[in-house]
């Protein structure tokens, strides 16, 4: 994997400055649209909107110091999108919630995106070197997978909404496979560095396509029980789909070998319809996928389709341009604040303003990658391609869960939806790759110095 070609060396000052206006600039946007919801509902701008946007604000400001403190040559870019796509999160939610809807919060979204904003100073602050976390590669792979069974246990696992995902402690729940996609995605990448060379080779051809060696199919079969046993243990599609799916994408990037692609997705698909044609609860995912409209699963107390049909037809009201912010009915959607807000922005933003969105998530993955690309040793690129491609899978799954494009999974929308444990995950996530991105793009000692030579001298 070869490096770019090195770019003019710029000093810390001048991204910094962009990216403080950046951020203002999401912040005001996002402000706007609290404006926009208080006229909307009650023809006047709503009396907390103050307390809101010195709330996001000032978190945002307070991360933006400790990123210019702590990894002054990171994408300016990054902070800046995240604070859109969460304060639009937050918006969406305040909206919910003045509409009565039955647990949406802003309050409690705003709390914890102050409790994620904390989550991504302390990791910028104590990580000074994300390369260390290769020397933790496996304990990172056992905690991951401690993490994945816990909600297994008795007494502290709970199934809600009839998916065993969750564990309480302390009148808290928590949802332990946030954090388990953070911890594998680094033991992946470690792992995969060390055997990359052995997991590129090739052996038989089959037609265009150079087939692994059979003794090197274990990671990639281990890696599909495991998955396949959070779809039919816990109930858990959105997971099982990510960690596998994850791992097929980051064993490409380390040996470049297309057939490893072709062997996840036929393995998946493989395991998903035995699993359909085993499991009950599997089948009924994959009944409601296939026929939606139909009126016994529309009306089936459990696993049926009122929920997506209810988010298909708010969209579909929404149109082009949408209804408005405040102006539409997301409350009679199920959920419209977690599993199913993106259908909800839907409705009153439009297909314009889901386009919109889903331009920022891309700017997000691209900034991803390109730390990917800049990073000088194979760690690195293979931790900052995993972990964009995480956020970037799971936007595609939410998305094409909720149009019905692939089966429902219950993950949630990154930044936007309601819950803690999303959120303070993603925090870290972007944490990671700011400091990659810090290391990747800071230039040579020497480059720093003859820059601030030149700019003496210029004055």
């Amino acid at each position: 994997m070869s490096t770019p070609s090195a770019e003019p060396v710029l000093l810390p000052a001048k991204r910094r400055v962009a990216q403080l206006a950046m951020l203002a600039f999401a912040v005001a946007i996002v402000m706007l649209a609290y404006a926009n919801v208080g006229l909307a509902l009650d023809k006047q701008i709503p009396s907390g909107m103050v307390t809101y946007g010195l709330g996001l604000g000032g978190l945002m400001l307070a991360a933006y110091l400790v990123l210019a403190k702590f990894a002054p040559w990171a994408d300016p870019l990054i902070l800046p999108l995240v604070t859109l796509v969460n304060g639009i999160g937050l918006v969406i939610i305040y909206r919910l919630e003045a509409s009565g809807m039955p647990g949406a919060s802003a309050t409690n979204q705003l709390l914890w995106t102050a409790v994620g904003v904390v989550m991504f100073s302390v990791t910028l602050i104590v990580l000074r070197d994300h390369r260390a976390l290769q020397r933790l590669t496996y304990t990172m792979g056992a905690v991951g997978l401690a993490l994945l069974v816990s909600p297994l246990l008795p007494f502290i696992g709970q199934e809600i909404n009839g998916a065993r995902i969750w564990i309480g402690i302390a009148g808290f729940t928590l949802q332990p496979a946030e954090f388990t996609k953070l911890a594998l995605v680094v033991f992946f990448a470690g792992y995969l560095v060390a055997k990359r060379d052995v997991l590129a080779l090739a052996g038989r051809r089959l037609l265009f396509i150079d087939l692994p060696r059979a003794r090197d199919l274990g990671p990639v079969l281990i890696t599909w029980g495991l998955s396949l046993g959070v779809l039919i243990l816990q109930k858990d599609l959105g997971s099982s789909l990510l960690i596998f799916g994850t791992f097929i994408a980051m064993l490409y990037i380390a040996t470049q070998r297309t057939s490893w692609v072709l062997i996840g997705i036929l393995l998946f698909v493989g395991g998903a319809v035995l699993a359909g044609l085993l499991f009950d609860h599997v089948a009924a995912r994959f009944e409601v996928f296939l026929d939606p409209e139909n009126p016994a699963l529309y009306d089936r107390e459990f696993g049926g389709s009122y929920q997506l049909m209810q988010g298909l037809f708010a969209m579909g009201q929404g149109g082009v341009l949408g209804t408005g912010l405040g102006q539409g009915h997301p409350d009679e959607i199920p959920l419209a604040f977690s599993d199913f807000i993106f259908t909800a922005a839907g409705e009153e933003l439009g297909l314009t303003g889901l386009m919109a969105l889903l331009m920022v998530y891309a700017l997000l993955v691209e900034r991803g990658l390109r730390t990917s690309i800049a990073a000088r040793e194979p760690f690195s690129k293979l931790l900052a391609g995993g972990l964009s491609f995480i956020l970037a899978w799971q936007v595609f799954i939410i998305v094409g869960g909720v149009t019905n494009l692939i089966p429902l999974t219950g993950l949630v929308t990154p930044f936007m939806s309601q819950g803690g444990s999303a959120l303070l995950a993603n925090w870290i996530l972007i944490a990671l790759l700011v400091r990659m991105s810090d290391t990747a793009r800071k230039p040579p000692p020497q480059a720093i110095q003859d820059e601030g030579m030149t700019q003496v001298f210029q004055r």
